[in-house]
């Protein structure tokens, strides 16, 4: 798990911006302390380079950074952040995922001081241009592999898991999502269920009769006694009679994974997400605006990789045709 950086630490122009971030544009907490974490960096880097030192690393941890003002901010360069990404590249041997996103972070810094608030007299990295990072295939599982999943689920916990697995692989959820489900976003009548996804932004799912015998099957055994103040209609409980937290989640997901002999293969609860998606492509008939809205995805290109993964498929299916080695002598 990534670093979170203590915000009392970070320049008071940033902290504005990521109140900004959270309390104007609803972005959600693990998003917002990823910004402020690229944006210490970034700044402990310009502190360095403004005091003659080779690297951040010479700074104390804690150093105070309440003196950087819109004046010294406003001396910075495009020539400065392109080094900076430069720096993450050689001596951190940051991938260009992890580049991409620190320059994000720059971008949305400087958009707030000197476009939306005017601190400063001109944006220095409105110019900036970073390499995009190749778009990798999601993993998933494959129909077969998600039904053995199911299918291994045992212990005490059994009807939980189930019923916890089962909405991954139906239902597409995001980790942060399926933890955060209450008693009261399941609609039985309607066959749905309410989704609070990134940003608190929220959306209808609709439930299969998988789903449905699940979700029943869990609340007839749903522990009800000694939960307090909000942990009261939480969806899934843990053995300490609480919400369930996303550690226990991804435990009992990889523990299952390993069980059927996928352990260290690079799976992960977010990998059972891609699967949802994959089967409701390839076998759902869903196209990728349906596939867009059950996900929750801002952008339809975040989508589409799924109609990649069934091209590739096409591509192997016709290789693999019998008849592809025969030609006329």
């Amino acid at each position: 798990m990534a670093e979170v950086i203590d915000r009392k630490i970070l320049p008071p122009l940033v902290n504005e911006h990521i109140n900004d971030l959270i309390v104007i544009k609803g972005c959600n907490k693990s998003t917002a302390d990823g910004y402020a974490t690229d944006l210490w960096l970034f700044f402990r880097y310009m502190v360095a380079k403004d005091n003659g030192l080779s690297s951040p690393a010479d700074l104390e941890k804690n150093f105070d950074m309440s003196y950087i003002n819109a004046e010294f901010i406003g001396k910075i360069s495009l020539k400065d952040v392109n080094e900076f990404l430069a720096y993450c590249n050689n001596d951190r041997a940051n991938s260009a995922t992890t580049r991409a996103r620190k320059a994000s972070a720059i971008r949305g810094f400087f958009k707030y001081v000197a476009d939306k608030m005017n601190y400063i007299d001109k944006n220095p990295v409105s110019q900036l241009q970073v390499a995009s990072p190749k778009k990798k295939m999601p993993k998933y599982l494959t129909l077969e592999e998600s039904r053995s999943l199911l299918a291994a689920v045992d212990g005490e916990n059994k009807i939980r898991d189930f019923c916890i697995l089962t909405l991954f692989l139906n239902c597409g959820l995001r980790l942060a999502e399926l933890v955060n489900l209450n008693v009261t976003d399941i609609n039985f009548e309607e066959e749905k269920m309410l989704v609070t996804g990134k940003g608190d932004k929220e959306r209808m799912v609709y439930l299969n009769s998988s789903c449905i015998s699940a979700l029943k099957d869990y609340l007839s055994v749903r522990p009800h006694n000694q939960l307090k103040g909000n942990d009261r209609n939480a969806l899934f409980i843990s053995r300490l009679n609480k919400r369930i937290g996303r550690q226990a989640v991804q435990l009992m997901v990889y523990h299952y994974l390993e069980k059927i002999g996928l352990d260290g293969q690079h799976y992960s609860v977010h990998k059972l997400r891609h699967t949802a998606a994959t089967l409701l492509y390839q076998h759902g008939n869903a196209d990728v605006l349906l596939l867009k809205e059950m996900l929750g995805h801002e952008n339809l290109s975040t989508t589409e990789i799924y109609t990649h993964i069934e091209n590739k498929q096409l591509r192997d299916a016709v290789k693999n045709n019998p008849l592809s080695k025969d030609s006329h002598s």
